[in-house]
């Protein structure tokens, strides 16, 4: 126990020791009692800053006149005026914390505004909930520190690294824009901005293409800037660094020339234009910088009566260091108000407490509690109010304010007076983006008013494209000019649609036209190792070949189909009308005819004159006829005239119709089959064996042969190869094969068109896609789709 209250005896005396090496802000700013309740404010010292005066000033008078406008307006407390303490912080965050520690063990603190660091912010901010007091930042943005049951006393005014990326994801749905690159900075700041965007990328169908580190202590850049970006598809930067450090990255950028027109810089902080020469100036016209803002640059509303005193205050004792109403820092805003939600807050608790600022007895800062720290956070959730920078609510489970976050868009565009910073969109959390004003016009990097697509443009780029001759999708035509010189132009489906991408890209193309014996797989490995940057060609978009290329979206839909030669011309049966009965069928009729016949004659002989008159010879042949006549359907030279004969009659006419319909039907079957003579009527017959397999000709090393020895042999290569399209005519031609497998739209074209003694027999089967054939991970695919 002596060992433990010797320790912080020893802890003190280095805090008093600590004490004098504290920098407080010297200014003409009036004194503060130290006897009385008071505010810290906790302000980065950014003497190193590129831009000291904004950074360093105008946060810490703004917090000030905070405190001195609620003297003006006598707010006390337990009858005394608040006062106030600033530290500087320099990004030691124990520092900062012994800092603390010393000024609360002499002082009644009861609220601290700041850090403006994320990772001091996670120090102070559960120091303020060991001690009951809160901290209000009014710059911390880590979406860490949104978490309430991690950080209970934390607040800030500030829009966090969440809201950003929200607003961030929503200007590329603005623009169409789908994949990024971010550069970040090692730190609290960096880390957490990177996965805010990257989380809400990921949940909104975006892509962060790739993210970069930059070493905040050594100033350098993660791997090599100019090649990272380069071979990378996107063509947005998203750049997450603070000013100072926001200013080395783009010197190295222009280093390394990936700045305009190629390049697309979204920047979280401005960076002061004048640092860089005017030669390199033009470079960053394009740029874009997205800041949090107050509520008035967007039409919001915000108190306008707070917001004038405090800065009549700022004059009046610091004039040489306020800039203007147009150009006080945001984050000074920011601070006013995280000061004046404490301001309120305190007021609150005691005009209904006669005792609201007592503190446990004990100097030790750690120990030092405010007793009405549960009242003071209520307070805090429940208070609304107009503030400077916009509505200011908080809620109890959550550290950010409810309202109130706004963003600005700004362009660097040229000027009367050199490059600067101008106002394009603005975003809000219930309006999102929308053009900052009706006249606002964006200036994309190298001066174009057209937005982008957001990857690497081919305009201007040479290609070397391979293309395969193969009908109807590419083919060669001699073409004669008016001197008679003749010229190889390339015709077809495949030629017509590299030029319009060409007309519509800007690309330059050296085609090279393979032979049509080239294998498919050979142009895909060619295309792997980069011997051709695309192949416009009817390539088959297969799952193994997309392990070696990536393919663009469908350019044609295809099938395969099977051809055969046509069936060979029968010669002319002279008797072949015969054919749809048999021999005994015809004998049967005639037995039929003459049968009948005699039957008619016995009936009809007595009864019928005309049988009657005539000699039993022409009396019987007659009714033979009339039993013929009545089969065929033919008329005859006389009716029946008995009850006998009539019945008869009626069943003679219903074989008639028998007969009819069956030989109609029998000899319609007969010249159907004796025109389809096909060895096979599909691909079922092949896999049936119905040819022999070593006749059915394949493009060997094709996705034809992939899916034959995958759907039909089972992996056997028992078919007959052929190098090329032009081929599996030849070899139909001269019976070296009876059937082949070829892709539809080839087959189609040269059966209609060519060989009019080939034909397709069978429906089309595996269906698939063509497509053009890119390199790997190629940075122009997606323009290309």
């Amino acid at each position: 126990m002596l060992h433990f209250w010797s320790f912080r005896r020893l802890w003190f005396y280095l805090l008093i020791f600590e004490h004098i090496n504290i920098r407080h802000v010297t200014t003409t700013w009036p004194s503060s009692n130290s006897s009385s309740a008071q505010l810290l404010g906790l302000f980065y010292d950014a003497s190193n800053s590129i831009d000291y005066s904004a950074v360093a000033k105008h946060p810490p008078a703004m917090f000030k006149a905070a405190i001195l406008l609620s003297q003006q307006y006598n707010l006390t407390l337990d009858g005394q005026l608040l006062q106030w303490q600033t530290v500087r912080t320099t990004n030691d965050t124990m520092k900062t914390l012994r800092d603390i520690c010393v000024i609360m063990s002499s002082t009644n603190t009861v609220g601290i505004v700041g850090p403006t660091l994320s990772r001091e912010a996670h120090i102070v901010g559960p120091f303020g909930a060991t001690v009951g007091i809160p901290v209000v930042s009014h710059s911390a943005t880590d979406p860490d520190l949104s978490n309430r049951r991690m950080y209970p006393a934390f607040y800030r005014t500030v829009p966090a690294d969440e809201t950003a990326a929200l607003a961030l994801m929503q200007l590329f749905m603005y623009f169409n824009w789908t994949s990024s690159l971010i550069i970040y900075q090692n730190d609290d700041y960096g880390n957490g901005g990177v996965r805010a965007v990257t989380k809400t990328f990921n949940n909104n169908n975006l892509t962060v293409a790739n993210t970069l580190q930059f070493n905040i202590a050594t100033l350098s850049i993660q791997g090599d800037l100019h090649s990272i970006l380069a071979n990378g598809q996107t063509r947005i930067v998203i750049l997450w660094a603070i000013a100072q450090y926001a200013s080395v990255i783009i010197e190295k950028a222009v280093l390394s020339n990936v700045l305009g027109p190629e390049f697309i810089w979204i920047l979280s902080e401005s960076i002061p234009l004048s640092s860089f020469n005017q030669t390199l100036s033009s470079e960053l016209i394009g740029m874009f910088t997205l800041e949090p803002v107050v509520g008035n640059l967007v039409n919001a509303p915000v108190n306008r009566t707070l917001l004038s005193e405090a800065y009549e205050i700022w004059q009046k004792y610091e004039p040489e260091t306020f800039p203007g109403a147009s150009k006080v820092d945001y984050y000074a805003l920011f601070a006013f108000d995280a000061a004046w939600l404490l301001i309120q807050s305190l007021t609150q608790i005691c005009v209904n407490s006669s005792s609201c600022l007592s503190f446990t007895n004990t100097s030790f800062c750690f120990d030092r509690h405010f007793l009405n720290s549960n009242s003071l956070f209520s307070a805090i959730n429940q208070n609304t109010f107009l503030g400077v920078s916009g509505l200011i609510q908080f809620a109890a489970n959550l550290t950010d304010r409810i309202n109130g976050n706004y963003y600005i868009l700004k362009n660097i565009q040229e000027s009367s007076t050199g490059l600067d910073y101008v106002p394009v969109l603005s975003w809000s959390d219930m309006k999102h983006w929308s053009l900052y004003s009706q006249t606002s016009t964006i200036l994309w990097p190298g001066g174009t008013l057209k937005p982008p697509s957001g990857y690497a443009s081919t305009s201007g780029v040479t290609f070397r494209i391979a293309m395969i001759e193969s009908s109807p999708f590419t083919m060669k035509t001699e073409v004669k000019d008016r001197l008679g010189n003749s010229t190889t132009k390339l015709i077809g489906y495949m030629p017509d649609l590299l030029e319009y991408l060409r007309s519509k890209m800007g690309f330059i193309p050296q085609i090279v036209l393979v032979p049509s014996n080239h294998s498919y797989n050979g142009l895909i490995d060619e295309v792997a190792s980069g011997m051709y940057d695309l192949v416009v060609a009817d390539v088959t978009i297969t799952a193994a070949r997309r392990e070696k290329v990536d393919f663009s979206i469908s350019v044609f839909d295809n099938s395969l189909r099977i051809i055969v030669r046509n069936a060979v011309e029968v010669s002319i049966d002279l008797i072949g009308y015969l054919k749809p009965f048999s021999r005994t069928v015809w004998l049967s009729l005639l037995a039929a005819m003459v049968y009948a016949g005699g039957l008619i004659f016995l009936f009809e002989r007595q009864q019928n004159e005309i049988l009657r008159e005539r000699s039993t010879a022409s009396a019987m042949i007659l009714s033979v006829w009339f039993s013929m006549g009545t089969l065929l359907g033919n008329g005859v030279d006389f009716h029946v005239a008995t009850a006998a004969g009539r019945i008869l009659t009626v069943g003679l006419y219903v074989l008639s119709l028998i007969l009819i319909a069956a030989y109609t039907a029998n000899l319609a079957s007969d010249l159907t089959i004796q025109k389809s003579t096909s060895l096979i009527s599909g691909i079922d017959d092949i896999r049936s064996g119905k040819i022999p397999f070593s006749r059915i000709g394949i493009i060997a090393d094709s996705s034809i042969e992939d899916y034959y020895l995958r759907e039909i042999s089972d992996g056997s290569r028992n078919f007959y190869p052929i190098q090329g399209v032009g081929d599996i005519y030849a070899k139909l031609l001269d019976e070296t094969i009876d059937a082949a497998i070829m892709d539809v739209g080839p087959l189609e074209y040269m059966t209609s068109y060519v060989y009019c003694n080939l034909t397709l027999v069978g429906s089309d089967f595996d269906k698939s896609a063509i497509g053009i054939v890119f390199p790997k991970d190629w940075i122009y695919l997606k323009d290309f789709d």
